[in-house]
């Protein structure tokens, strides 16, 4: 599958789709229905600011079948830039929504990344939740490169229908874009942090915050020593970068 040109917009050469929530997992239904693969990824950011070097990480996010904003501050510069989104399309609430449409449809998910005790904690909130039947697998993220294949070949096995990647980026981007070809599951994403929340690890940023574009502040305030440098630092490149990209462009 993949999105035509007029739902996206580009920012700071990565293109980003329109799309709101609700048209993301109809798009996502009707794509599983049909049996056509979607790589889904959000970006953020830090993602966008981090993709300008890596290029490893821009091919993997730039193949994508949907790209969402995660990020409140995506959708500002898309605003700024005078390409606007439609809405923040945060990772954790797709992955939230689809786990209810995978109980709704009969469909199995697979669940990789975070420590052992917190995957497994996931694995048995959703088994409460939907039933047991619903988790066809589920791995912790901790691995050695060499692992990837047959851990790939693991999934493919289990006939997930979905599958959740919570690895730090880039190296969830980059392990899905390298074997999703052997996964073969009809949907994949990269949920970041997610399992941590869902967990009751971490908890999540209050609404408000999450409204105001808060939500960074929030984990940075949870986990200081490992994001201060992630967020203060790749917010400022990020800002820096979209006035460039504005006023470049006004100069033409």
């Amino acid at each position: 599958m993949k999105t035509a040109t007029n739902t996206r917009v580009n920012i700071l050469g990565i293109p980003v789709d329109k799309y709101t929530m609700a048209e993301t997992i109809q798009l996502i239904d009707e794509s599983i229905a049909s049996r056509i693969p979607v790589h889904h990824v959000v970006v953020n950011a830090a993602k966008l600011v981090n993709a300008q070097k890596d290029l490893q990480l821009k091919q993997s996010i730039v193949n994508c079948d949907i790209i969402n904003p995660d990020g409140q501050s995506v959708v500002w510069a898309s605003k700024f830039l005078g390409k606007p989104l439609k809405e923040r399309v945060a990772g954790i609430d797709v992955m939230s929504n689809l786990v209810a449409l995978a109980h709704e449809r009969k469909y199995k998910i697979f669940l990789l990344g975070a420590k052992e005790e917190i995957v497994k904690a996931v694995a048995d909130i959703y088994g409460k939740q939907y039933g047991e039947g619903i988790v066809a697998g589920y791995r912790n993220g901790y691995y050695k490169k060499e692992d990837e294949e047959s851990i790939a070949r693991q999934i493919a096995d289990s006939g997930a229908h979905m599958l959740f990647v919570a690895i730090t980026s880039p190296k969830k981007e980059i392990f899905l874009n390298t074997y999703k070809d052997v996964i073969k599951t009809p949907f994949i994403m990269g949920v970041g942090g997610s399992f941590d929340v869902i967990s009751g690890m971490t908890k999540r940023a209050p609404d408000w915050m999450q409204r105001s574009g808060l939500e960074w502040f929030y984990r940075v305030y949870q986990e200081p020593r490992r994001l201060w440098k992630r967020y203060f630092v790749t917010n400022s490149v990020f800002i820096y970068m979209i006035f460039k990209e504005r006023f470049s462009f006004s100069k033409k």
